[in-house]
Order: structure tokens, then sequence, then C-alpha cells
């Protein structure tokens, strides 16, 4: 049976939601599903952007069947090849042998690449392009790096809809939702959509930049994701959230805390340094044990907040083996602009404080690590609790500062 939902005059959502899945690009844990975004535009022409991922495609040929109602498939706009989104364009081809292909060259190449049979089925166009398809007409904008080389965006000058490829996308399957309005965004919404962000698009924040200042050119009242809700008010809210993870730019004041802890010490350190914040007025407090918080959480979280505390046991001479992997995520997502504390433990050679210090202040762009540092032997005692309780004080006076 056909699920389909009407987005404004002539397109329609005929994407699939999927609750099946359990990692997302078999790396991402996505306990709330995802949505794969596929739009259909009955106009003169017919025209679909995009497609879904192979494991929902009966579904989706029976959303666009239904819409179609037996008339042919003349164009489909490629945004976006990578196989959740490219992987229908066999079925596609098979069912709609005449349809043309909208892409732009290192698309195509690629769709070579996936083994897509589209000889004879090509049309490739370059930046600032356009196509008519009878009452709308729409123009190509190349957004390479956002996240793979070949991405570009629909703008449909007609009635200002962006199709975004994987900008402005978000975990969660839809389930019957469509509109940012009908969600409770804040509640509900809000974390996926930066936890989808920044583990997939983090590194590449220059790219949204230069994307981001090309769609302030225009006139966008609608933007269609190829995941998650579709943006049809209040889009500056959204916007300035990508500006802000784009820029690396912290978006809330508040402290972070990462612990690795073996036996609950390192663990009991971090509980009364929160305390202490707390106390002291500081309350936008998150912990994370790095051993059992999927590393996507944490890297969404650096995102987020001003302020991490590091707090980790030595482990072989080094850094805890799961802390060492969030600290790598950030340098490869490219975390920066962020204030460090710094919390080590050991029983007999302290080392991870000072490689963990070493690493944020050669490794991180633009971060600092305030003083103190916290070295602990095996436990937090009284002779060690003011240096906890110095080191909230410098979180405290960077946070108000």
């Amino acid at each position: 049976m056909y699920c389909v939902r009407n987005i404004n005059e002539d397109l329609y959502w005929v994407g699939v939601n999927d609750h099946r899945l359990t990692l997302f690009e078999n790396i991402h844990p996505i306990p709330k599903g995802v949505s794969y975004n596929s739009y259909l535009l009955l106009d003169k022409k017919t025209v679909l952007f995009d497609t879904v991922d192979w494991s929902v495609c009966r579904q989706f040929m029976e959303n666009v069947e239904h819409l179609l109602d037996g008339r042919p498939l003349d164009y489909m706009v490629i945004n976006h090849v990578e196989p959740d989104h490219g992987a229908c364009i066999t079925e596609m081809l098979s069912r709609y042998p005449q349809v043309k292909i909208i892409s732009t060259e290192k698309a195509t190449e690629m769709m070579y690449q996936f083994g897509y049979p589209i000889d004879g089925h090509t049309d490739v166009l370059k930046e600032g392009d356009t196509r008519s398809f009878g009452k709308h007409t729409v123009t190509f904008v190349a957004a390479p790096m956002v996240h793979w080389p070949e991405a570009m965006v629909t703008f449909d000058v007609t009635n200002g809809v962006l199709f975004s490829a994987d900008a402005f996308g978000s975990f969660i399957a839809l389930d019957g939702k469509l509109f940012n309005d009908e969600v409770n965004y804040d509640r509900d919404w809000i974390d996926e959509a930066r936890r989808y962000y920044t583990n997939i698009v983090g590194k590449y924040g220059p790219h949204v930049q230069r994307l981001l200042k090309k769609a302030s050119t225009i006139d966008i009242k609608t933007i269609c994701p190829l995941h998650g809700l579709v943006w049809r008010n209040n889009l500056g809210y959204f916007l300035d959230k990508y500006d802000k993870w784009s820029s690396y730019e912290p978006e809330e004041k508040g402290v972070m805390i990462a612990y690795a802890s073996m036996y609950g010490n390192t663990e009991n350190a971090a509980q009364v340094l929160a305390t202490s914040l707390a106390k002291k007025g500081v309350t936008n407090i998150e912990l994370f044990d790095v051993s059992n918080t999927h590393v996507s959480y944490l890297i969404s979280e650096a995102f987020r907040m001003s302020h991490i505390v590091l707090a980790s046991v030595t482990y072989n001479l080094g850094i805890y083996p799961v802390m060492k992997n969030f600290l790598m995520d950030m340098k490869a997502l490219n975390v920066q602009n962020r204030t460090f504390g710094i919390i080590g433990n050991g029983t007999w050679a302290c080392k991870s404080d000072e490689l963990m210090r070493n690493f944020v202040e050669n490794e991180l762009k633009n971060s600092t690590v305030l003083d103190p540092t916290v070295t602990l032997t095996s436990t937090l005692n009284d002779l060690k609790a003011p240096d906890i309780e110095a080191l909230s004080d410098s979180l405290v006076q960077s946070i108000q500062a």
C-alpha cells in the first residue's frame, strides 16, 4: 500500500521510514530509526528527486507508481549518489527506460562506479544551470563535501523549495509526521539532528559554510532534505544551528564531563567535580562514561558544549583505549574552539593526564586546557579534593567570562 504526503502544489514526499536498520552507515546507532526521503514533482514533466536505500525499495516503488498513475517518469535529479539514496537507480531505469538522469559530472562518474546502467540516460550539468519542467524551473548549486564530493543541491525558483541532499538532515524516522512544525523539535529532534550533522558532515565545516553563504543569496521557503523533517517555517532556527556547528562554535555554555573508569574511582572524581560545579551555579552539565556511550553521542555533545572535561585512568602507560578513541574522533571530525579540563588517574604511573593535555594542545585547533590538571593516585582523597575544587573554580570562571 502506498504511503505518501503532499508538500505543496505538485510536490510529494515518496520516501520510506526504516526501523529495522540498527546502525546507520553500519557505525552510528539509530534507536529511533531513520527516513530515506525522495520527492516527486508532478508538472508537465514528472521529476523524481533522488531515490532511497535498496532495503526499502519495494515501498518506494509503490509510492512512486501510485502518484504517477500511469504517467511516465521523465527525469531523475540525483543530488547525492551515496547508496542510501542512489541504490534504486537501476530499478527505476528498468521500469522507466525513457527517464533522463540529471546530475553533476562527478555524480555521473560515481554512478558508473556503482555499476548503474546509465548509458544513454545522462544529462550532465554544472553549477548555475537550469532546467524547466513546465511551471517549475530549477537551478543547481554545487555542494562538494557536504558530505561527498559529487553532492549538489537543487533549488526550485518557482516556489522556493530547496532539495538539500544530506544537508539539514537528521536521524529519526518520520512515522507519519513530515514537517518541522508537526513535532516538538527542541524536545524530540534537536539532539539527533546534531548527532547526524556532527558525525556525518562535521569534518567538512568550511564546505558547509560555503553552502550556507550560497543559500543566503536565494529566497528559500522550504527545505527538503534526504533524511528527516521537511522545514516549511522557522528556517532561521535551523540555519543558525548549522552555522554554529559548521563554524565549530559552541552551541551552549556548559560542561561535558567524559570519564573512563575501570573500577569506579575516576568516575567518582567526575561526580565530585559535577557536584561542585552545580553548587557554584553551573548546572548545564552532562556526564558520559566513554566505555558504554557510543562515540557518536560523545561527538555530538562535544559540538554542543563550550567546555569539556576529560577524566581518564592510565592504561598500559597510555590513555584508556576508549578515551583515546574519543580524542581521535574529535580530531578527525575537526572539533575545535573548546576549553578543556583534565583529570588523570593511575595507581603506580599516571600518564593519562599529561598525554591528554598534550593531545588537546597539539591536535585540537584553537583549544585550551585550564589549570590545574588534576592527577590522582588510585582514588580521590582529602589530599586531592582541593585540586578538584580548583579545577571547578577554573571552569566556572571560564564559563562566566
